[in-house]
C-alpha cells in the first residue's frame, strides 16, 4: 500500500513541474467581412510562421457574427413593406507556440489587405 500512495504523489509533482514551465503563446484573432480575403490573410500568416519554423495551432474557425437590421421601405405609409439587411463578420483564431523574436517581427511587418483586422495577444 505504501507504493500505491507514492505513485500519485509522483504524478502530481510531474504535472506541477510541467505546469511550472512557462509556455508562451501568441494568440492571433483575425476578423473580416469577406471570407476569401480572410482565408488569404490567414494563409499569409501561416506561411510567415512556417518560414521561421514556429509551431502553429490553427486556424480555428470561430462562429460567424451576424448583425441584422430591419428597416421600413417607406417613411410614412406601407408599414408592412420592410427591407432586411445583414452584415457577416467571419473570424479565425491562430496560436503560435513559443514564438521567437524573429517571428514576432516578421508578423508585425506583414502587409494584409484592407478590411482585415487583427488582434494579437501574448498568453
Amino acid at each position: 500500500m505504501a507504493t500505491n500512495t507514492e505513485k500519485p504523489k509522483a504524478k502530481k509533482t510531474a504535472k506541477k513541474a510541467a505546469a511550472g514551465e512557462a509556455e508562451h503563446k501568441l494568440r492571433i484573432r483575425v476578423r473580416a467581412y469577406e471570407h476569401k480575403i480572410l482565408d488569404l490573410s490567414v494563409k499569409q500568416i501561416m506561411d510567415t510562421a512556417a518560414r521561421f519554423d514556429a509551431k502553429v495551432v490553427g486556424p480555428v474557425p470561430l462562429p460567424t457574427e451576424i448583425k441584422r437590421w430591419t428597416v421600413n421601405r417607406s417613411t410614412f405609409v406601407h408599414k408592412d413593406a420592410r427591407e432586411q439587411f445583414e452584415m457577416r463578420i467571419h473570424k479565425r483564431l491562430i496560436d503560435i507556440l513559443n514564438p521567437s523574436p524573429k517571428v514576432i517581427e516578421a508578423l508585425t511587418n506583414l502587409n494584409l489587405p484592407s478590411g482585415v483586422s487583427i488582434d494579437v495577444k501574448m498568453v
